[in-house]
């Protein structure tokens, strides 16, 4: 367990600072903006205490918030996020299942049930994210056109690095 807790540090290390340097500035059409971060809640093992993953998701949460100053946006989103990732997970994965230390990833859910899970997930964030931060239904066909394209954009990145983590795997392998 130790192992995994410190691949999970070290994973919100290297997202954190990649998402406040990198993802925050990049917007297309001023509309759409890519939540990497996420991936960390996302793909923390299903048999992870709820404790430890809701505090894990509102520290990565709130230091996203730090970096990008959005008073604490990011760190109820994350931590709602984190409390409806084990429900989402059993709505596309059965309970028979051996789940001991498994971490969600294409790898070990297959194609179609995680990019349902990796869809549901990134959606559930976007509109938790814009519907805070908005805390309007003023201008709601933009917050629905910038949930839309943002679950869209962030969906397409999280399933790609999640695409190469898996070659890397196969290739360390084959070596």
């Amino acid at each position: 367990m130790s192992k995994t807790l410190v691949n999970i540090l070290l994973s919100i290390l290297l997202l954190v600072p990649v998402q406040a340097i990198i993802f925050n500035n990049l917007i297309l059409f001023n509309v759409a903006v890519p939540l990497v971060f996420i991936y960390v809640i996302i793909s923390l093992p299903v048999t992870l205490g709820t404790n430890i993953s809701l505090t894990l998701a509102f520290i990565t949460g709130l230091a996203v918030d730090i970096f990008g100053d959005t008073q604490g946006v990011n760190a109820l989103a994350c931590t709602l996020l984190a409390f409806a990732r084990k429900p989402v997970y059993h709505l596309y994965m059965s309970f028979d299942d051996d789940l001991a230390g498994m971490r969600p990833s294409l790898r070990t859910m297959g194609y179609a049930p995680y990019m349902k899970y990796l869809l549901t997930m990134t959606l559930l964030y976007c509109c938790m994210v814009f519907a805070i931060e908005a805390f309007q239904f003023h201008n709601f066909s933009l917050m629905l056109l910038r949930i839309v394209c943002s679950t869209i954009f962030t969906f397409v990145i999280i399933y790609a690095i999640d695409s190469l983590s898996i070659r890397q795997r196969q290739r360390e392998k084959k070596l």
